[in-house]
């Protein structure tokens, strides 16, 4: 049985100096890759049978998670010293895991009729973007289209869903392709925006609905908010607007309740 290769100690190692470029959206866009770091995060890729090309371990810093969790992942794997691997981790206290990955082709879901979709527009910040997948995942959507922002596989936004990026059928594509798969398949697109005439507790949001959520800063632009059923979340204190990652905890589990009283 050959013995298995010594861990990689130098920080000029190609290895370390690739996964620390792999940071930057560009080089991971240029080699349809991404990065997944941490247990729970790599667990839920593997068990949706997404490829990791290398898993990088380190178990002088492995948590009891991923003691636990690293026997089980597949694909090739190489030891990183515990210098190197803090060199190449974007987290302040590493678990031992990091994995190069194919890039996710999702499609876009065939939708039944009671899908209920979850269309975001131009998000900019990773934690809301991974928070609101989180949550579309608990409430079970039929798909999450992303429309601009930020990128949808970054380890930003990896680490903020817990994985659920993998879990959640999620589709980044442009506008465009976007409203004409909504139109195709006749979604009513429910926009949430502030100016709204109706509470979003009042819209009907069973049937095949796209919730529609834009940045906190900007909204959504005029085309979207002209939709079939603009809702709005009713403020009555100072704050002008709620975190986008609450307001869509909010409709999503409102649609949820709806399509519940409606199955009896």
């Amino acid at each position: 049985m050959p013995l298995p290769a010594p861990a990689i100690t130098s920080l000029q190692n190609p290895h370390v100096k690739r996964l620390v470029r792999l940071r930057s959206r560009r080089d991971r866009d240029r080699e349809g890759v991404i990065l997944i770091e941490g247990a729970r995060e790599l667990a839920r890729a593997a068990a949706t049978g997404l490829e990791l090309q290398t898993l990088y371990i380190c178990p002088a810093l492995y948590s009891p998670e991923a003691q636990e969790v690293a026997p089980t992942l597949p694909g090739p794997r190489l030891e990183l010293s515990r210098e190197a691997f803090e060199k190449v981790s974007g987290r302040e206290n590493p678990d031992g895991l990091i994995a190069v990955a194919s890039r996710p082709e999702r499609p876009l879901p065939d939708p039944g009729p009671d899908t209920l979709l979850l269309v975001l527009h131009s998000l900019e910040k990773p934690g809301n973007l991974g928070a609101i997948l989180r949550t579309a995942d608990a409430v079970g959507v039929g798909g999450v289209l992303v429309l601009g922002g930020t990128d949808l596989y970054s380890p930003g936004v990896i680490r903020a869903s817990q994985g659920s990026v993998f879990t959640v059928p999620v589709t980044a594509l442009p506008e465009t392709e976007a409203q004409a798969y909504l139109a195709k398949h006749a979604f009513t697109r429910v926009a949430c925006t502030p100016d709204a005439p109706r509470d979003y507790w009042d819209a009907p949001l069973t049937g095949r609905v796209a919730l529609v959520l834009g940045a906190e800063h900007a909204g959504l632009p005029p085309e979207w908010r002209t939709s079939d059923l603009p809702v709005r979340i009713p403020m009555h204190g100072e704050a002008d607007s709620l975190n986008v990652a609450t307001a869509a905890a909010l409709v999503l589990y409102e649609a949820l309740r709806q399509r519940r009283s409606a199955l009896g």
